[in-house]
Formats: C-alpha cells, structure tokens, sequence
C-alpha cells in the first residue's frame, strides 16, 4: 500500500550534511512504493508550514531528521492531529533517540521510522513552552547557551563548552520547590526537569523515569564536586544517589533566589527565577523498536 510519508530535514543540526541521509531515505521509500515529500527547515513559520504540508498530503507519517528541537518543533505541528513520527537522529546530542533505544546509523533506523509500532508519549509544559526529553536549570543550560555561541559544533563542541562552563562555574542556587508533595528548598548546582532517562551522551540522569506513564522528575543535583559534574554532563559517569534528590510528579513550580540559565531539549531559553510545570499525557506518537514495547 501506498502511503503519504514527509520527511522534515533541519539542515543545520549535528553540523552534518544531509544530502546523503535525504538519498537513503528517497531510495529505501521508493523501494517500498512509498511517496516521500521533503521539506528542509528554515527557523521562519516551519509549524505553520508543515501543517500545510500534512492537510495538501493528507500524510500517513511523518519522519524527522534532527535533533531533540526538531522532534519537539513537528510535535507542535502535528498536535492536533493523529499521525506517528518517525525519528532518523541527526542532531548534535539526539537523547530522545538514545532514550528511545534508537539504532545509531540512519540505515538502521529505516523501517521504525516508517512500519513500526508507535508509543504515546506524554510531553511537559515549563511556562508555557514544550519539553519531549529533558529539560534544566543551572550548570549544563549555563554549557548549552556557551555552546550556541561557540564556532565549534558537534561532540567536540560540547567538549570545550563543558570545560569552560566547569572553569566558570557559579555558586549553587537556592531553589524553592512546592507541589503534591512537602515542600523542598535546598542549594542546588542544576535540577533536571525529567520525561525520560537519559542524556544524549548516555548518562542516565533519571534511571526509573518513563515517557508515557502521566508524571515526570524533578532530579536535584546539589553542591556537588565539580569532577563529578563534569563526569555527568559529558557522559561518563552516573548518579550517585547520595547526591541527589528525584521527586515524581505531575505539577510542580521551581523558585529561584537569583536568576538561573534554563534549557529546554538543548535550545538554550535565558535567565529564569520561576518555572511552573505540568505534563500533558499521551500528547505525541512516535515509532519505537519493537522490543521496547514490552518495557515501557
């Protein structure tokens, strides 16, 4: 059967070439007697854009070749409507797919994008805006907004940017977090706004999270030893327990004493003071490898 597939292509994220990737796509959908349409992002009204493109279509699927940004950017799109997406990673870091259990090569990666079985994953609202992965204040945004101003792209990128950050690195924060659950205010170096488990650099940052089970986690890493720090944000080592505080919920506002560089999904979001978040279940499909269905 025929179907009606988009591929959504960020032609600047990793700092990778996509002329190739596009080509294997077209090919492996020619071969499956799929009609591929491609449409390259430009930053300008793209969530307006591909609404267009899923109504004039009436699009079966739609695949994205990008980073966490990009997923999020075609969620927003799709919002209203129902139809899977199918993740080809092609950013920077990609946790989505690394917590997603993605293949690494897009080869790999081919028939989940386009056949397989879908999971309904819950996305978090942080003032206002969407967050599909992970989310945070303090120390790794303060890295993130370095490394949107660094000539430097990719892992090496990161690298440097993690190094500098560390160099620099501020006094804790005082953070003053209330919900369904007693009140926390403790110093903090980050606090993680959690849907899922793992940084693109493979380090598990919420090990008993899930994506679809109506909650996220609040993980607060505290005065901690900036070796350890450093260890976690570039992926080689995980949590102790004994430095950190997870709260589970599905409501929670974070208060700040003085204003803290925020990410979200690796776009880097200014100065914050206050956060209310909230989740908003089973908002997105997206295709998974069949074996993570039975574990989720």
């Amino acid at each position: 059967m025929k179907n009606n597939i988009l591929l959504v292509v960020n032609p600047i994220s990793g700092d990778l070439d996509k002329s190739e990737l596009i080509a294997i796509v077209q090919s492996y959908a020619d071969y499956n007697s799929h009609i591929l349409k491609i449409y390259s992002t430009t930053g300008i009204a793209d969530i307006e854009e591909i609404k267009k493109l899923y109504e004039l279509y009436k699009l079966d699927r739609i695949l994205v070749a990008g980073g966490d940004g990009t997923i999020k950017m075609v969620a927003e799109a799709m919002q209203d409507f129902d139809i899977t997406i199918g993740i080809l990673p092609a950013g920077s870091a990609n946790g989505l797919a690394v917590d997603l259990n993605l293949p690494e090569t897009i080869e790999d990666n081919l028939e989940i994008a386009f056949f397989n079985d879908f999971m309904e994953m819950d996305i978090i609202c942080i003032n206002g805006k969407k967050s599909i992965h992970l989310s945070d204040l303090g120390v790794n945004a303060e890295m993130i907004k370095n490394y949107e101003g660094s000539a430097i792209r990719g892992k090496l990128g990161y690298a440097l940017q993690t190094l500098y950050t560390l160099v620099d690195l501020d006094d804790p924060f005082v953070a003053t977090i209330t919900g369904d659950f007693p009140t926390v205010t403790t110093e903090a170096r980050m606090i993680v706004i959690a849907n899922s488990q793992k940084y693109g650099t493979g380090v598990s940052i919420n090990p008993n999270g899930k994506m679809d089970d109506g909650k996220f986690e609040l993980v607060i890493l505290k005065n901690m030893d900036l070796l350890v720090l450093s260890k976690i944000i570039a992926g080689n080592s995980t949590l102790d327990v004994n430095d950190v505080q997870i709260i589970s919920t599905n409501k929670a506002t974070i208060t700040t004493d003085i204003p803290v560089s925020f990410q979200i999904d690796g776009e880097y979001c200014g100065m914050q003071t206050k956060l209310e978040v909230t989740i908003l279940p089973k908002q997105m499909k997206v295709a998974i490898p069949k074996l993570l269905k039975t574990t989720t």
